[in-house]
């Protein structure tokens, strides 16, 4: 279903959001999706779409400049500290590796990872 791309735009971010909508829609339940306020979740590209799901399918965007409210910026200050602070790299591969061997340790979630998005 979700697939990885090299880079993130509006066309990844509406397959995503498509697909998170038609597995989420078997539950029966409104979903509330809360989003920071990048570009391409405001894209032209699918605001139809958008109005259309609205009744089962809500996209609600946090207000902007407010880093406090979005968890992701805890995940990436802890991420960048663990990942990258202070050491040398010579390339960008090997900083991406630093990056991804970190996100691996989290992959099933932790303490660490609740503690931080505040999940209970």
């Amino acid at each position: 279903m979700f697939h990885r791309a090299e880079r993130f735009n509006a066309e990844i971010f509406f397959v995503f959001v498509r697909d998170l909508r038609s597995v989420s829609c078997h539950a029966g339940r409104r979903v509330e999706l809360i989003l920071d306020n990048a570009k391409y979740h405001h894209a032209r590209l699918h605001e139809g779409w958008r109005r259309k799901c609205l009744a089962r399918f809500a996209m609600n965007f946090l207000p902007p400049y407010s880093p406090e409210l979005n968890p992701i910026e805890r995940v990436r200050k802890l991420g960048r500290r663990i990942a990258t602070h202070n050491r040398y790299f010579s390339g960008l591969q090997e900083i991406r590796g630093a990056i991804e061997h970190t996100l691996s340790l989290w992959h099933f979630g932790n303490e660490t990872l609740r503690r931080l998005c505040a999940i209970i």
